[in-house]
């Protein structure tokens, strides 16, 4: 059988323009509150202990239900699920900017993780049937790889001026306008596409794996106020593991699974989502205890704090544009291995960090070097996570990868910061300390950074040893027979 070119969708930049609006407002949204939460807090009178739910109601309800936001894109079509995600997205943060009490605020900030659950796969599957062509689909995800690894920091700093020459109100109302243009961009640019055959709806393995992830992100959050030991965290991070192996068993014995697992026994996709995960654990906290030592150390606003993020968010642009005229000639395995020792030398270099330390001198480069590396990383992982997945299955893969970078951040904000408490509570001890003072405060922040440097180098490792695609397994992906799943 002989096989044609592929077809190229006229309309094609057009749409990921649409598509990459879209990206930016879900993994800004996830950030530009957190400089915001201070005041947010003292207006609605949010008590200290419940203040972390205007973050983890987003982050449970969007880890929660990505696999089932994926699957339903895939069969009720994902430009419809798209817009949907969007007009939801717009409503819920509406609700948001508006709220007059905590529980308000709590709710808006979970209904726009379920829809940002739901348009999240929707964007990245978009990508992978829309450009069918290698070299373009590269770029494609160079772009869509700048704004996920950009997107956390862009959050800061719109946070930080939304703040200070406006309200916290509109660091959620500002989605508003963005979604509504980009529903009325993607009428008429992006093509709808929907998986075919079997179309049915796993319910078991729905339910399973969104209450597994659920009570795991949970209990994870619990680890900040119980510690790792506490009884909640246990049991919720327990209860979690058991629901997801009961999921994986479900989906290996169903005839239409949520996840099919074929999906994860590809070594090379399996690398990308494994990998993904544990940049998501090193990399998330990186944010948190930089913002701190800005305000908290050197006596920053919030306003600068989040301005010195900008050369942080510019160097993964350039680099992801790099990595994707990179990924087509040499591949991606040694792309993102380049990456991830950029990443690991940048994040060393913040272990030189003490109360006296400068912007310019001590911190810049490692942010430049630490974005380089992270651009070179990003774009082959939303590339080889899609990877010949077929049609099919297209929105439940970029679900896993989202997934794994959603619950990998979790993790990672709540391990390392419980570490760096302990490493400061440890100083203050050990020095007669009534209080935590700057050297109490960075020695926290150090040894966070420390397993930061080995968590991203056991990715690296992850995925030299498990990647091993080439850039003619990336030509070859251009056949459309590549793409029947």
């Amino acid at each position: 059988m002989s096989q044609s070119a592929p077809v190229l969708d006229p309309m094609r930049w057009r749409a990921l323009c649409v598509i990459a609006i879209a990206q930016l407002m879900v993994v800004l949204d996830a950030s530009i509150v957190n400089i915001a939460l201070p005041s947010m807090q003292t207006d609605l009178g949010i008590s200290d202990a419940d203040r972390q739910w205007v973050l983890t109601a987003y982050t449970l309800t969007f880890g929660g239900l990505l696999l089932l936001g994926g699957r339903i894109a895939d069969f009720q079509g994902r430009k419809r699920m798209f817009v949907v995600g969007l007009i939801g997205f717009a409503a819920a943060s509406l609700l948001g900017g508006v709220a007059q009490n905590s529980a308000m605020l709590f709710s808006a900030r979970a209904l726009q993780g379920a829809f940002a659950a739901l348009l999240a796969p929707a964007a990245l599957s978009l990508i992978s049937v829309t450009f069918t062509e290698s070299k373009e689909r590269a770029r494609a995800f160079g772009v869509f790889g700048a704004i996920s690894g950009g997107g956390a920091a862009i959050g800061l700093i719109a946070g930080g001026i939304l703040t200070e020459f406006a309200s916290w109100h509109w660091t959620l109302l500002v989605n508003v306008p963005i979604a509504i243009i980009a529903v009325f961009l993607a009428i008429p640019f992006v093509k709808e596409s929907r998986a075919t055959g079997d179309t049915k709806y796993d319910i078991p393995g729905a339910i399973t794996a969104t209450a597994g992830l659920v009570s795991l992100v949970y209990g994870i959050t619990q680890a900040e106020s119980q510690g790792w030991n506490g009884t909640s965290t246990l049991t919720f991070m327990g209860l979690g593991v058991l629901l997801l192996i009961v999921f994986l068993v479900i989906e290996s014995r169903s005839s239409h699974p949520l996840l099919p697992l074929r999906i994860l026994e590809n070594r090379n996709r399996g690398g990308a989502y494994l990998a993904s995960f544990f940049v998501g654990v090193g990399l998330f906290a990186m944010f948190l205890f930089l913002t701190y030592f800005f305000q908290a150390v050197m006596g920053y606003t919030p306003l600068t704090s989040g301005l010195l993020f900008l050369p942080f968010s510019a160097g993964i642009v350039v680099s992801a544009g790099v990595a994707s005229q990179l990924l087509p000639r040499f591949g991606p395995r040694w792309v993102t291995a380049s990456g991830f020792v950029l990443a690991i030398v940048g994040m060393t270099l913040l272990l030189r960090l003490s109360p006296t330390s400068s912007y310019a001198g001590d911190i810049l480069p490692s942010l430049i070097v630490m974005s380089f590396g992270m651009g070179l990383i990003f774009v082959p992982l939303s590339a080889v996570s899609l990877f010949a997945v077929g049609n099919h299955d297209a929105g439940v893969a970029s679900a896993v990868l989202n997934t794994s970078q959603q619950i990998g951040g979790s993790i990672g904000v709540a391990f390392l910061n419980t570490i760096a408490a302990s490493a400061t509570t440890a100083y203050i001890v050990s020095n007669g300390l009534s209080q935590p003072t700057p050297d109490a405060l960075v020695a926290g922040f150090t040894r966070g950074f420390l397993w930061g440097a080995i968590i991203l180098a056991v990715a690296g490792t992850i995925w030299v040893v498990l990647v091993n695609m080439t850039k003619k397994d990336m030509a070859a992906n251009d056949s459309p027979m590549a793409h029947v799943g």
